[in-house]
């Protein structure tokens, strides 16, 4: 008979490895986007502080500065996979806090003699260093989470993206008005991501096996409950190319992101500037009401991920059913906001601060929506995934400030801002319907170890017959091994 794994401590280290990754990618995404608020201050120093300089640069150089990060951030998604692969999480995700960080505290002195060309090159080199951060995430979610507990691990570690956004609008008002100026926003920033990098240091570790804080209890629930046996670490997986581009699935899933990643990224580098050019509000109220939407996503993500655990744990819906109606939600109800958002002007102020709020806050949904659906796909490639839908999604970035500069001569103009968020709301709901018909949130056939043999790996091809590869030696008797489950392996193996 099949017995189940015995479960772990309810509060472990894999809690605390989701707990880093939460804060991760809190100070990592303050550094990538406080800019949006920075720029503000830097190009109207009389309603931050007068005593810096300020910079006469149009709606196209803005544009170029907020874009110019994604120019190198899709260069390093799929690299991101394959590092993570060969060195693993740990080191690489240091690699690019530490990036960050440097970069971070060099803007000021950079900008003061090169100007927005140099302020592009800088976040260029910052989006190198963070391209590989959620390859990373995901493959390290992947090597820690059970199966049980991966939606629940995955949404909270996903979560430091939206209280990485809050506060990157919040204080960086507060920041620029005060007196460090706009300088202070690229030192603190640049000083909180060299100060998560000593704690991942410390506390971070590859996998259950390799960490110095884990409990044997919690290393073997782990372990056996992703089922991964003895030599699993030490292998090498083949990657199943062509199956993975020509699995419906996925590309539904790319699909999904790329959808996704528009309207975000359109929200998250415009809502500031629409609410200083057609809200006319001061550069302190613009950074306050701008963190709203964000404060409301970080918050509505714990609901979220309440009802999720709800549904799953008394087995209401499928997990396949969870994904898509949640991603329905955080997709369809943005883009009908939107709309709306589109037709007001200053008089509906206070309108258009709750249509943006619920805009955004709803679309926090997606985490469990579609953006954990790569580890459901394929645990054993789940940083290859990750790595290649962001590699096509974060194109989207790249274009959605420069369609947005086209289409905005005159940020005044509402006319104008109605097409960028009436556009936004399109493709939201297009990119959740393709979902809805072909996502799933069931494992693919080529997720297997075996699925490919490690020649055919090589030249990307599907599983061939012919001359088997040799086998690698199993950890206990072949035909033990045919007959029972890794658990009860690892029972059989305790009692001898």
């Amino acid at each position: 008979m099949t017995h189940k794994p015995a479960k772990g401590p309810r509060l472990g280290v894999r809690h605390l490895q989701s707990f880093l990754l939460f804060l991760g990618l809190t100070v990592m995404h303050i550094a990538r986007l406080n800019v949006s608020v920075a720029i503000v201050a830097m190009t109207n120093a009389a309603t931050t502080n007068p005593n810096f300089p300020e910079y006469e640069w149009t709606e196209k150089h803005k544009s170029y500065i907020l874009s110019s990060f994604y120019w190198g951030y899709i260069l390093t998604l799929c690299p991101g996979s394959f590092l993570c692969r060969r060195f693993g999480a740990k080191v690489v995700l240091f690699v690019a806090s530490f990036g960050t960080a440097v970069f971070s505290l060099m803007t000021p002195w950079c900008i003061s003699w090169g100007g927005w060309q140099v302020f592009c090159a800088i976040r260029i080199l910052q989006g190198l260093f963070q391209g590989v951060i959620f390859p990373c995430v995901t493959e390290h979610l992947a090597m820690w989470s059970p199966p049980e507990e991966r939606n629940r691990l995955g949404a909270f570690s996903y979560t430091g993206t939206d209280c990485g956004t809050v506060l990157a609008m919040f204080i960086s008002g507060m920041i620029a008005k005060g007196a460090m100026g706009w300088p202070g926003i690229s030192y603190v920033s640049g000083s909180l991501c060299a100060a998560w990098c000593l704690l991942w240091l410390i506390f971070a570790s590859n996998n259950a096996t390799e960490s110095k804080f884990v409990g044997e209890a919690e290393c073997k629930y782990i372990e056996s409950s992703l089922q991964h046996n003895e030599d699993f670490h030490e292998r090498t997986i083949p990657i199943p190319w062509k199956a993975i581009w020509t699995s419906v699935p996925f590309l539904a899933l790319l699909v999904t992101r790329c959808a996704e990643t528009y309207g975000l990224s359109t929200l998250q580098a415009e809502i500031p500037s629409y609410m200083n050019g057609v809200l006319n509000m001061d550069i302190q109220s613009n950074a306050v009401f701008s963190s709203l939407p964000f404060l409301a996503m970080w918050l509505l993500s714990y609901a979220y991920l309440i009802v999720a655990d709800v549904l799953l744990k008394k087995k209401i819906l499928s997990l396949t059913a969870v994904r898509k109606i949640f991603n329905t939600m955080s997709f369809w109800i943005p883009a009908a906001a939107l709309i709306g958002i589109g037709f007001l002007s200053e008089e509906n102020k206070k309108l258009a601060i709750i249509l943006m709020t619920l805009s955004v806050g709803v679309n926090s949904g997606a985490t469990i929506g579609s953006s954990l659906n790569s580890i459901d796909l394929s645990p054993n490639h789940a940083g290859i995934l990750i790595g290649l839908s962001n590699t096509v999604a974060n194109v989207i970035p790249i274009l959605t400030p420069l369609i947005a500069g086209e289409i905005v001569a005159d940020k005044h103009n509402r006319g104008q801002w109605q097409i960028v968020f009436g556009l936004a709301a399109v493709i939201f709901f297009l990119g959740n319907v393709v979902f809805i018909i072909w996502g799933t949130a069931k494992a693919q056939p080529w997720d297997a170890d075996d699925y490919l043999k490690p020649k055919d790996a090589e030249s990307g091809g599907e599983k061939k017959t012919g001359t088997p590869a040799p086998e690698i030696a199993p950890p206990i008797d072949p035909v033990l091994e045919q007959q029972i489950s890794w658990p009860e392996r690892y029972t059989a193996k305790a009692i001898e």
